[in-house]
């Protein structure tokens, strides 16, 4: 049993983004913080526990991995892959 996924497939498998390589275009941008660093590699491992954060419109939202999961399923399916720690303002640039 895998004990990490890659960060962009992970995004992609919640339903945050349409596709992976959005997903990893946000990424690779700097929208995506990991434990509260920024991270600049799709590639990059999360694992349970981890906090993700990432743009959301005009919100910054932060989520706790809870599951890994094995493909990008329904809804309800994706919405077990994580806890919700909520939305912000995001900072204007």
């Amino acid at each position: 049993m895998e004990t990490s996924i890659r960060l962009d497939k992970w995004l992609f498998f919640c339903r945050f983004f349409k596709s992976r390589s959005l997903a990893a275009n946000v990424v690779e941008s700097g929208g995506v913080r990991l434990n509260g660093l920024p991270v600049a590699k799709p590639a990059h491992a999360v694992k349970p526990g981890d906090r993700v954060s990432f743009p959301a419109g005009p919100y910054l939202r932060t989520v706790e991995v809870v599951a890994l999961g094995t493909r990008r399923g329904p809804a309800l399916e994706a919405q077990g892959l994580y806890r919700d720690l909520g939305k912000e303002r995001a900072p204007e640039e």
